[in-house]
């Protein structure tokens, strides 16, 4: 007989639509214990590249806060604009979507200090990144030589335009000779903790101080398009709601090597 989750799960086609793994499950993992720590580079140049406007501060807000802190110049890549993240609401045009979550990203980058970030919109088409993969590895190539670190999203994050954002930096970083670290956004919805299908031998944490914690929950709540209704209907529901939000309010970031 399979799990009562594991039964659900199967009645949906996408692992982000079925019910996912409840945060106090992760918090209560004894595998944090073995997990060791990464620090961000404090010096130089960093690349962080994000496949919608959010993903960035969810997954990897706190290291930028601190990068910033510490008086790393940090470039954030938006390979889409977000224009996809409600594609049935009558409240807005993906046009006016997407300026409204450009401002967003502007406003949550003030909140994490990183007001001065240089911020790049390749404008690709939101949901059909890896339909430019070639054309975005280049782009990024463009962008990272010199950087000391590229972040962008896990490539096994089970939704196609982060890893599609994933692949194409992961070659550029090749390319360039850039190292390259991958953060998860999706993983802690659909995975659980101990997933076989997750390499948590090449997964550390980036533990984040209670004052870069504070600016990160600031940061997240500028996010309002992704986790406020936009209308009283079931399509203006929000992408993020309290318990996904969770995941991302933790004492520390993952990043996979």
């Amino acid at each position: 007989m399979k799990a009562p989750r594991a039964a659900a799960a199967e009645r949906y086609a996408d692992p982000i639509q079925a019910p996912g793994t409840d945060e106090k499950r992760w918090r209560s993992w004894a595998g944090w214990r073995r997990m060791p720590t990464y620090a961000p580079p404090v010096r130089g140049r960093v690349v962080v590249v994000a496949a919608h406007p959010d993903d960035e501060v969810l997954g990897v807000g706190g290291a930028i806060a601190l990068m910033t802190a510490a008086q790393v110049a940090v470039t954030v890549v938006s390979v889409t604009d977000g224009e996809g993240s409600h594609p049935h609401t009558t409240r807005l045009t993906p046009a006016r979507l997407a300026e409204l979550r450009a401002r967003e990203l502007d406003d949550a980058l003030g909140e994490l200090g990183a007001g001065e970030a240089r911020v790049v919109r390749l404008g690709l088409p939101d949901t059909q990144v890896a339909a430019h993969e070639t054309r975005l590895a280049a782009e990024l190539a463009e962008l990272l030589p010199g950087a000391a670190l590229c972040l962008a999203p896990w490539t096994g994050d089970v939704h196609g335009d982060h890893e599609a954002v994933g692949r194409a930096a992961r070659e550029a970083a090749r390319v360039t000779s850039v190292p390259c670290r991958f953060y998860p956004v999706w993983l802690w919805h659909w995975a659980e903790p101990g997933d076989p299908r997750v390499p948590w031998e090449r997964a550390s944490r980036i533990v984040l101080p209670p004052a870069v914690q504070a600016r990160k929950r600031a940061a997240v709540d500028r996010f309002g398009s992704q986790i406020h209704p936009l209308g009283p209907a079931p399509e203006d529901a929000p992408v993020l709601p309290p318990e996904e939000l969770d995941h991302h309010l933790r004492g520390w970031e993952v990043v996979v090597g």
